[in-house]
């Protein structure tokens, strides 16, 4: 089994930064943690996979290191492994009058 993207394990677009990536890390570390359902698996290129606290620590230290993200960069945007897709933008605003409502708006 080859090793998984970093990338699809923390669930972060290839231009994360630092603080998006500790902050993922922290934040899925703490849902295993928890025994969260949610926490439990990751997209993988064949199906879901699943994540445990070790490659959830091994995936932030790859994307620490500069050198071993750049390589993690490459193989995902060459498709070898694939990261994971952005997520779907928010549905649109189907409340309009709320604000009116509120007494927000034009007077």
């Amino acid at each position: 089994m080859t090793e998984p993207c970093p990338f699809a394990v923390l669930e972060l677009p290839l231009g994360a930064t630092a603080r998006e990536i500790e902050r993922a890390a922290t934040k899925l570390l703490g849902m295993l943690e928890l025994g969260l359902a949610e926490a439990a698996a990751y997209p993988g290129p064949d199906g879901p996979r699943p994540r445990t606290p070790e490659a959830v620590r091994a995936a932030a230290a790859t994307l620490r290191d500069p050198r071993r993200r750049l390589a993690a960069e490459v193989l995902a945007a060459t498709g070898a492994v694939a990261p994971p897709t952005a997520p779907a933008p928010p549905a649109a605003w189907t409340w309009p009058e709320a604000l009116a409502r509120l007494g927000w708006g034009p007077r």
